[in-house]
């Protein structure tokens, strides 16, 4: 089999417009997003999403995918597979009339590598058209590498390194440099193609490793940058990965995995029942069976491209069609922070008190740099937006809610990190909770540190003036290991038995003594 051209265009300039008929961001200012469908028509899957809330951190109101395998075959025929075509519509008439249900109609549409690639693509677009009213809109190799880079920003501002977005007909490379799309390529390293190269196992790896290396000589031959990994294929060999390394977080965001990982699960995979191994794991047969052909394409770039660590990207292509259209102003803010911030608007008790309460904390971490700042900006902004769970439930929801909640811009030790202070927020101890596990990937200071926070939020939370009232501050003297607590008059008769009790813990915690002051 002849190899596709590897194409080069010229580094992205300003963002281009999107396929888009309305808009979804309103205004410079806007916080919020309007909601909006999205559908993917890819290679080998057909996914639909539906962003709703936080405007520089989305939600996925909705999210389903079909497995269609439009592109099985296509490098023999040169055709979209007739059965993968009659999943596909079907699927699009199913989203189109669930979008109708919504209100969000007309769906936002983009297709890949297949549909660009087959000699009956158009009749397919057009076929689409006549069935479901929605518009394909088929972008090439180049713009899929940019948009999936973008989806990147759009998790990580300011990220540089390499993305490598794979599909089921082609691989994309992207760099990233100081928050901008530079040089993109596009390859044949599709794992539906590549399961049709002929000579076996041997002729495989000859023609995954001459591509690879052309990439990297096209890539001005990058060694030594983070990868991020794009796509579905990719994101199963990291569940796989998880499950050889006894990995208790089994978030796919923000995964870091380092070469040798990646060495050890190919030849873990080669050696499986895959079939036991997709059960095991809930990955569907399809996406299982391109798996192998995909850990063999990554093993090649990790051994050419000697990344400094690998991470996994939930966001791509849908998620970059959305960075498309923000207003700068709105991708320069913090997308943890935004998330939180809505969050808080939406579900606290009190919306506005978390600003307070970040002020009443930040005494007790005098050497917390801009990274830890943020967390604890973000614990406080969120301390309580659980308070409808069940009381005896609630450390559990917030700790579960942190850790799992689909956020950006957050590692998994910084997950768990937050996620402990907010179980701390609600109840003194941790010792027999189920997530005990989980604990275990921060370091001792780094526990020490989120139970320090989460019982100064459950103190500060008893002081409630309103969101715009001071009720006092805390002093803090690590040499001499004294707490200080000083209250605003009006505070005063909030201190009772309980917040005296939670002043105490919190003294224990940091090792020092306490005291209360009433200012005058």
């Amino acid at each position: 089999m002849d190899d596709a051209p590897i194409t080069a265009p010229p580094p992205s300039g300003s963002p281009r417009p999107g396929p888009f008929t309305r808009p979804i961001f309103l205004g410079e200012e806007a916080r919020s997003l309007s909601r909006v469908g999205v559908v993917d028509v890819g290679s080998n899957s057909v996914r639909f999403v539906v962003f709703d809330g936080a405007g520089r951190s989305p939600a996925y109101f909705y999210n389903e995918k079909v497995m269609c395998a439009l592109g099985a075959g296509l490098s023999d025929t040169g055709r979209l597979s007739a059965p993968g075509k009659e999943r596909a519509l079907s699927a699009l008439r199913r989203f189109n009339a669930l979008a109708e249900g919504m209100g969000i109609a007309p769906l936002t549409a983009v297709a890949t590598a297949a549909v660009r690639e087959a000699e009956d693509g158009p009749a397919f677009q057009e076929e689409v058209k006549r069935q479901t009213g929605i518009e394909l809109y088929v972008i090439d190799g180049e713009e899929e590498a940019r948009l999936s880079a973008q989806g990147v920003l759009l998790g990580w501002p300011g990220a540089y390194g390499l993305v490598c977005d794979i599909g089921g007909s082609s691989m994309e490379l992207a760099n990233l440099a100081d928050g901008e799309v530079g040089l993109r390529l596009t390859s044949p390293l599709g794992p539906l193609k590549l399961r049709e190269v002929q000579g076996g196992r041997k002729a495989l790896k000859a023609h995954i490793k001459a591509i690879v290396a052309d990439l990297h000589e096209k890539m001005q031959k990058e060694t030594g940058k983070r990868l991020f990994l794009v796509g579905g294929s990719w994101r199963a060999f990291a569940r796989v990965d998880m499950d050889r390394r006894g990995y208790p977080l089994t978030v796919l965001h923000e995964y870091r995995m380092t070469s040798p990982d990646v060495r050890a699960t190919e030849k873990h995979i080669a050696a499986s029942d895959l079939e036991a191994l997709r059960g095991k794991l809930s990955i569907s047969s399809e996406r299982m069976s391109l798996v192998p052909y995909a850990s063999q394409v990554l093993k090649e770039l990790v051994k050419v491209f000697k990344p400094k660590d690998i991470a996994i990207s939930s966001y791509g292509i849908r998620e970059g069609l959305l960075y498309e259209q923000m207003p700068q102003s709105l991708r320069d803010r913090d997308p943890l922070i935004e998330a939180a911030r809505f969050a808080e608007a939406k579900d606290a008790r009190v919306p506005g008190f978390g600003d307070l309460l970040f002020d009443f904390v930040m005494p007790l971490f005098p050497r917390a740099d801009w990274q830890k700042k943020r967390i604890i900006e973000a614990a406080c902004l969120l301390h309580d937006v659980s308070w409808r769970a069940h009381p005896d439930y609630r450390a559990e929801v917030c700790f579960d809610n942190a850790t799992r909640a689909n956020l950006g811009g957050l590692k998994h030790e910084e997950r768990i990190f937050m996620g402990l202070a907010l179980l701390h927020r609600y109840q003194n101890k941790r010792d027999g909770s189920p997530y005990e596990r989980l604990f275990a990937l921060l370091e001792p200071k780094e526990v020490q540190e989120a139970e320090v926070l989460g019982k100064a939020l459950r103190l500060g939370a008893m002081l409630w003036l309103g969101a715009g009232e001071v009720p006092g501050e805390l002093k803090f003297r690590p040499q001499k290991k004294e707490l200080t607590l000083r209250l605003a008059p009006r505070a005063e008769p909030l201190f009772g038995e309980v917040a005296a009790s939670r002043l105490s813990s919190l003294a224990s915690s940091l090792g020092a003594s306490h005291e209360v002051i009433v200012k005058g």
